[in-house]
């Protein structure tokens, strides 16, 4: 009695870590999605040609860029979240700097592509007004790749140390900026005023949190943690400020950003796919509302997913097995939790989501309220999957989570979408089903990898990784400075009652 109810303790701390990492990231991500919201309706303010380059621009410059970004900068997560349970402040720092100079780098690279939106889009069969007009916004938004390249490693850091409160207020604070930014620059450059209310916005939050870094953040008590384990073992103290090598940075970055990039082509592809339906303009619309809603959706699953990694990568960093398998467990159920939750959401929203968007158009109404039936059960495995990557993140393998989404959603949903949509002809919903099954199949995959994995391993593994030594020498080390102590406070009390 007294083992389950202790269990059932540890169980319940573990899910109030990763509740109080998982809601604050959660509302960060919202506020993301605001500002998206405002972005998109004052560039309908402009007139339809800046709305659809916009949005053209923007998804360009999503696919092109800010994803590449996002993906590079996951390696992030199980360097700093290992570094930070091992207490090595100096491995966080590094992580840090040569992160922010990595997604530098890419950046030039990027805006390379940028300038050349207008002949992409050409190629694709764009109207010349659109393409030269989303080139404008494209450009605008140059600034932003700079900006993007600071602020994603620094919310990488703190969201590794458990902190998340100042992101979430940077952001919000962010948010409340960019509304008037985008009133006043819009009206006076158009659509590139649009532009730059967006890198101006990140500007702020980024400047934000770069000094909440430098002026208190949360490295003071790692650097304390790791000032004493030098103290205590100086022959181990140049092990323990081992450096960052370039080719274990990128060896963790280049898959994680094939995964981020791959996950996010193929939705993209999804909706390419649609455009070839019959009906295909009605088609497209249903589509876009529709994964409106699991766009809402994903930032919780992103949420979730950067959760269950830090608390993984600090446990395992840590060199206790035991902690990051309870962890990854929790994780797993509260991702299967929130599947079911974002399943029933989808559900639920069938019938009030469209008529937000056509309050004239019963066809497309329907058209939406079946396409969410089905994306209702894709929800359901959404949730989990993502909470898996994050997972095997944490413990810097993330080739396992790229490996699971090419099989999952190149070799099986797309082809299998495919074949339902045009050969058995059952359009929108036929390419959602394929999607389920790529979904399934993937998390089928990690699920099994999660359950057989060697958490003991692991942790050693991770715990060298970040202090050059194992877990195994790190517990003997902690039983020595035990042995010390008691054998200090023996000395300690003879002396004492030896005196007069």
């Amino acid at each position: 009695m007294a083992s389950a109810a202790s269990v059932r303790k540890a169980v319940a701390a573990e899910f109030v870590a990763q509740r109080g990492i998982a809601v604050p990231l959660i509302g960060m991500n919202l506020t993301w999605f605001a500002k998206l919201a405002v972005t998109t309706a004052f560039l309908g303010r402009l007139g339809e040609l800046d709305l659809a380059a916009g949005t053209l621009g923007y998804s360009f410059a999503n696919v092109t860029g800010f994803a590449v970004l996002t993906g590079l900068c996951g390696a992030m997560e199980p360097i700093c979240g290992q570094a930070h349970g091992a207490g090595n402040a100096a491995l966080l720092r590094r992580a840090l700097a040569m992160s922010t100079a990595m997604l530098g780098a890419a950046s030039v690279a990027i805006a390379v592509v940028w300038l050349r939106v207008d002949a992409v889009l050409l190629r694709f069969g764009q109207q010349a007004d659109i393409a030269a007009t989303a080139r404008a916004y494209v450009v605008g938004l140059l600034p932003d790749l700079a900006v993007t390249s600071f602020l994603n490693p620094l919310k990488a850091y703190l969201s590794a140390q458990e902190v998340t409160l100042p992101p979430l207020f940077a952001a919000t604070l962010g948010l409340a900026a960019h509304i008037p930014l985008t009133a006043c620059l819009s009206a006076r450059m158009g659509i590139r005023g649009v532009a730059a209310a967006v890198w101006i916005s990140d500007l702020v939050v980024a400047a934000m949190l770069a000094g909440y870094v430098l002026l208190g953040g949360p490295q003071n008590a790692a650097e304390s943690q790791s000032a004493d384990d030098d103290d205590h073992h100086p022959k181990e103290a140049s092990s323990h400020r081992q450096q960052l090598s370039w080719c274990c940075l990128l060896r963790l970055a280049l898959p994680c950003c094939l995964n981020t990039c791959l996950e996010w082509w193929s939705y993209e592809i999804l909706v390419l796919l649609t455009g070839r339906l019959p009906d295909a303009r009605r088609a497209v619309a249903v589509v876009a509302v529709t994964l409106n809603l699991d766009y809402l959706l994903f930032a919780s699953m992103l949420s979730l997913s950067v959760s269950a990694s830090v608390r993984v990568s600090n446990e395992l960093g840590a060199g206790d097995a035991a902690l990051a398998r309870r962890a990854a467990r929790v994780s797993l159920a509260g991702g299967a939790l929130a599947g079911v939750a974002g399943g029933l959401l989808m559900l639920a929203a069938r019938r009030p989501w469209p008529r937000l968007y056509f309050s004239r158009s019963p066809e497309v109404r329907d058209g939406v309220a079946r396409a969410m039936e089905v994306m209702a059960l894709l929800e359901l495995l959404n949730f989990p999957l993502n909470v898996c990557g994050g997972i095997v993140r944490g413990t810097a393998r993330p080739l396992l989570a790229m490996y699971a989404v090419v099989a999952g959603f190149y070799v099986l949903a797309l082809p299998v979408g495919v074949l339902l949509a045009f050969k058995a002809r059952l359009g929108l919903r036929g390419l959602l089903a394929g999607f389920i099954v790529g979904a399934a199949a993937s998390l089928a995959v990690l699920i099994a990898v999660i359950l057989r994995m060697d958490w003991t391993a692991e942790a050693q593994k991770a715990h060298k990784r970040c202090t050059g030594g194992t877990a195994h020498e790190h517990q003997q080390r902690q039983e020595e400075d035990d042995d010390d102590c008691n054998c200090n406070c023996s000395n300690a009390a003879v002396t004492t009652t030896s005196q007069p």
